[in-house]
């Protein structure tokens, strides 16, 4: 089982960004992004469901960030719009078992390695 996260980059602020997390090995009840920026904990970013249409963002994002997916493909998307400076951070994308959307990154069990996104002032 493995998730490998792209797309990140360097960008300058009100810019866009898509990241991608293809999933190979399985397929999962649901998956999560999450950011790690310098010196802070990891925070949630959105969650998706695999089987439904459920999402769920931090209040952070909601409004800016969407999250998706493309099954056929087994990836799942996060379509960053607006972007500011303290959108700056490691992102990971996440997957459990459970079809719940849940926020706390203990809730899920496999882990991507990580994208840096870099938003300029």
């Amino acid at each position: 089982v493995q998730l490998q996260a792209s797309g990140g980059g360097l960008v300058q602020a009100g810019g866009s960004l898509r990241l991608s997390c293809a999933a190979s090995g399985r397929t999962f009840g649901s998956y999560g992004w999450f950011r790690q920026a310098p010196g802070k904990e990891r925070d949630f970013v959105a969650a998706i469901s695999w089987g439904g249409s459920g999402t769920y963002y931090a209040d952070s994002v909601k409004g800016r960030f969407t999250i998706s997916r493309d099954n056929a493909k087994n990836t799942v998307y996060l379509q960053m719009n607006s972007l500011k400076p303290e959108d700056t951070a490691v992102y990971y994308c996440a997957a459990r078992s459970g079809y719940r959307l849940k926020s706390g990154d203990y809730e899920y069990d496999y882990w991507g390695q990580g994208t840096q996104v870099t938003v300029s002032s």
